[in-house]
């Protein structure tokens, strides 16, 4: 209630009607018979003295408190605003972190780019494997066409258990380790299975 008073009197219209008031006041005890005067000219209109005295006695303490209030509730409102302020930067700095270790995770993760060129650099790699390993099987195949040559004058002889079995094919040069001689051994071996 005081705040509102308060408030009133602040305000332009207060201040209209204030005027009013004491020019109603002031004509009607000047111009009026003086039987119709409450307040006469002669005693220097000491009851509107004494009304607009009692009014300020009145408006600074109103006013005061109204002010006090203000501060208060100023004072809350800067301490919210703080506390927000607070909270934002406190917000702020852990996105901040967050985005940070973002980039830094994904500096280390492998783009598409990355995987597809690895990829492409691998099967480069086993085009090429795969190429040296058609050349030395045809390597073998011809040293082993050699080698067949050249001990055809010992088919001839009697076979010899402790003499060393001529080269026959490119697997005999590659050796049971070689994938190709794998397979044909796995299926050497279910062919006697069935026997």
């Amino acid at each position: 209630m005081t705040e509102k008073i308060a408030r009133f009197m602040g305000t332009p219209q207060f201040l209209l009607w204030m005027t009013i008031f004491c020019a109603l006041w002031l004509g009607w005890n000047t111009l009026a018979p003086e039987e119709l005067q409450f307040d006469p000219r002669s005693l220097n209109f000491t009851l509107l003295t004494l009304m607009l005295s009692l009014q300020a006695s009145y408006a600074a303490p109103l006013l005061l408190l109204a002010q006090n209030r203000q501060d208060d509730r100023d004072r809350v409102v800067a301490r919210q605003d703080r506390q927000r302020d607070q909270r934002n930067l406190e917000e702020t700095e852990y996105l901040t972190r967050e985005i940070a270790s973002l980039r830094i995770t994904l500096r280390e993760v492998a783009t598409r780019d990355f995987v597809r060129g690895e990829m492409r650099d691998i099967m480069d790699e086993l085009a090429e494997v795969q190429r040296r390993q058609e050349e030395l099987f045809a390597r073998a195949e011809t040293l082993a066409a050699k080698a067949n040559e050249l001990e055809s004058p010992q088919a001839t002889k009697p076979f010899d258990s402790n003499a060393a079995q001529p080269v026959t094919t490119a697997f005999d040069v590659l050796g049971d380790d070689h994938p190709k001689m794998r397979k044909k051994k796995k299926v050497k071996d279910i062919d006697r299975s069935f026997e």
